[in-house]
């Protein structure tokens, strides 16, 4: 059982969705093979039950194939299968047909009619609605299922079948195949729905970072970019003046070498810039991310305010640190952010589910070097890291700094620390 639940987990959202929608139309395949052609078997007698069951499973096993290439199809990775759907619908007539002439001119047994109305009705309601799902236009598929109503009640007629019966049968029919064929066009919209939801997602993601590396890379340029130009003048002018020979040449080189020194001075204060983490923004950027990828992120107690400058910077780190491996690991679905103020500790906690069951039974998790680096930079304000399963697919990872007394802190520091929510912070 542990198996097939592992196979289901790893799927991301829109291949469960499309899994689910390919069984529930195989199902309709395996119903019609057990409703109409194994329980014909005993009104019709062995022989013509026997012939009944074999047709019936003819019809089945194509409406089986059908659905496959249709949503193959549908998503782009085979051709449209006009063959297959041809092929099922005159399977689907000539079925229907014959079942039609067994009921009017067959043997005068009881349960004869019965079992061959049976599957003359289900015949012609699955068949249409499963054609229907290799039809891009919802019209064209709507009028397939109205052209084997009508034809079912032009054949009544043609059989001796009154009027009133011909008509009713052709209003079953198209009732029944307008349900499949209505079941069969939003499933394909919910599905490639549910595709392009995800492409989007991920797209929003893609643009996120290529945003933050074109800020960085505008704010280098920036930076550099005056720099490099007056460098790359002052030393070609430095080299022409040495070739001659001229004393100017060394003030020119130690121009270049000022403004080296001062380029990288500038680049470390971008470096530090960037890699700064600040605790109000990273919590704001942790949920957008999480959001975007399809994660519900929840944010609770967040004291923030009134924090050292120290400690809001290594949590900071920690929330980066979990949202990316929220984001590398598992398949979650939600992810819940508490920080809190507990006997003079910062508590930060961040719990996930998604967990893989392999992980969470072996301890791992989502973990990694970037935790072994959380836990050094922890360690040198007294921090403490924990990370690790705490329920079945959770993972919980806790970080406890310890706040300064009030004694030790200079100046007079606070002895307790002001509680803001996020969007206060922010505004």
């Amino acid at each position: 059982m542990r198996m097939p639940g592992r196979w289901w987990r790893h799927k991301s959202t829109p291949e469960k969705v499309e899994t689910y929608t390919r069984w529930s139309f195989h199902f309709f395949a395996v119903m019609e093979f057990f409703s109409v052609g194994v329980t014909s078997v005993a009104p019709l007698g062995m022989r013509l039950g026997s012939a009944a069951l074999l047709v019936v499973a003819l019809h089945a096993t194509v409406c089986f194939v059908t659905v496959s290439r249709a949503i193959d199809w549908t998503r782009g990775r085979r051709p449209q299968p006009t063959g297959l759907m041809w092929t099922l619908g005159a399977v689907t007539a000539v079925i229907a047909t014959a079942a039609l002439a067994l009921a009017e001119h067959g043997p005068h047994r009881e349960g004869v009619d019965s079992a061959a109305g049976g599957v003359f009705g289900v015949i012609l309601i699955f068949g249409p609605g499963i054609i229907a799902l290799g039809v891009r236009s919802r019209r064209r598929a709507f009028g397939i299922t109205g052209v084997f109503a009508a034809g079912a009640g032009v054949v009544a007629l043609a059989f001796g079948a009154p009027a009133l019966t011909a008509l009713f049968t052709a209003l079953v029919v198209l009732l029944g195949g307008m349900f499949i064929a209505f079941t069969a066009v939003f499933s394909v919209w919910l599905l490639n729905a549910v595709y392009e939801l995800d492409e989007a997602r991920e797209t929003r993601t893609r643009l996120a970072v290529a945003e933050e590396r074109l800020r960085f890379g505008r704010d280098l340029h920036d930076v550099m970019g005056r720099n490099l130009a007056v460098i790359a003048l002052k030393s070609e002018l430095a080299v022409q003046l040495a070739q001659r020979g001229r004393a100017e040449a060394v003030p020119q080189m130690v121009e270049v070498q000022r403004l080296a020194q001062e380029s990288q001075r500038e680049v470390r204060e971008v470096v530090r810039g960037y890699r700064e983490a600040d605790l109000g923004s990273e919590l704001v950027g942790a949920q957008g991310v999480l959001a975007a990828a399809g994660i519900d992120c929840r944010l609770g107690g967040l004291p923030v305010a009134g924090l050292p400058a120290a400690v809001r910077s290594a949590l900071g780190w920690v929330v980066r640190e979990a949202a990316t491996n929220v984001l590398r690991h598992g398949d979650a679905q939600r992810c819940d952010v508490r920080l809190r103020v507990l006997e003079g500790r910062v508590v930060l906690s961040v719990e996930n589910d998604g967990v893989s069951e392999e992980g969470v039974e072996s301890g791992a998790g989502p973990s990694g070097s970037g935790l072994a680096g959380l836990r050094e930079r922890l360690a040198k304000i007294d921090g403490t890291l924990e990370a690790g399963p705490v329920g079945r697919g959770l993972f919980r990872l806790t970080a406890q700094i310890p706040l300064p007394s009030p004694s030790t802190a200079s100046g007079a520091a606070p002895a307790t620390v002001a509680v803001r929510s996020v969007s206060e912070v922010t505004s």
